[in-house]
């Protein structure tokens, strides 16, 4: 089974060529390269795009991951459906140029995606790691939490958990920020997964990942009350009794990483 997508200028420059080959050959600064995965930067008739080349992951390795009770990410399909659901969601995230998929057996399946860089946009973790010594604008600060709050919101319950949600994957765009609006891109979607509703555990580490991220920047108690509140009003009639949880998970992750205990969030 094989599933090739191409869009400008690829569409043009693959014409009656292999896809694979083309993708598979492309050379440029390699930004990761471990075990069946590979990401670089290149350029094309003036344009900057990166590509994740996945190729055979292997049954040893699919196997490694399901005793260690996680989901083997098989190839470049996870983020390609994630960042479909996104354009549907009306979600910015990052734009595909190039997609393909090949094989049914899953340990021997290939696949590569090729996306635009991203330019004109701030990653949220840098435009907020000086929030402690100075805050920004209360009005803008608001209008970030809610926009944060609403586009997890909206991946949730349409069924998507990302999986490596920190504040470095969600990116303000200047331009937007400018006239006064908080518009967010979301990306690093390659283990981002699908379902009819997320389990409870994966909603309260995507939660917590953001708390996380955000508990040296300066946060209060009023900001997280807000994105709770912007959160749960996407929940409908369902009873979330997810905060507690989240501020927990939080502050184990904080530890580990950091190894020592963060303070209490006035």
């Amino acid at each position: 089974m094989e599933h090739i997508e191409l869009n400008r200028p690829f569409s043009h420059l693959w014409t009656e060529k292999d896809a694979f080959t083309q993708a598979f050959a492309i050379d440029g600064e390699v930004f990761r390269n471990i075990k069946n995965r590979k990401t670089m930067r290149f350029s094309v008739d003036g344009s900057i795009y990166f590509i994740k080349i996945h190729r055979a992951t292997g049954w040893g390795e699919i196997f490694k991951n399901l005793l260690m009770f996680k989901k083997p990410v098989l190839g470049a399909e996870n983020e390609y459906k994630a960042i479909r659901l996104l354009e549907k969601l009306n979600i910015s995230s990052m734009e595909i140029a190039a997609y393909g998929k090949r094989g049914t057996n899953p340990a021997k399946q290939e696949s590569f995606l090729i996306t635009k860089e991203i330019t004109g946009k701030t990653p949220l973790e840098d435009f907020c790691a000086d929030w402690s010594n100075n805050p920004p604008d209360l009005a803008l600060r608001h209008r970030i939490i809610r926009e944060l709050a609403a586009v997890i919101a909206r991946m949730h319950f349409s069924g998507m958990n990302h999986r490596d949600c920190y504040l470095c994957h969600f990116w303000l765009d200047n331009a937007a920020l400018a006239n006064g609006r908080a518009v967010l891109t979301v990306i690093d979607l390659h283990r981002a997964a699908i379902r009819k509703q997320i389990p409870r555990r994966l909603q309260i580490k995507d939660l917590a990942g953001i708390l996380f991220s955000s508990m040296d920047a300066g946060i209060s108690k009023r900001d997280m009350l807000r994105f709770a509140a912007v959160y749960r009003s996407f929940a409908g009639k369902k009873k979330l009794k997810l905060w507690k949880p989240v501020y927990r998970t939080a502050e184990k992750l904080y530890f580990k990483e950091w190894k020592k205990i963060h303070p209490p969030i006035n």
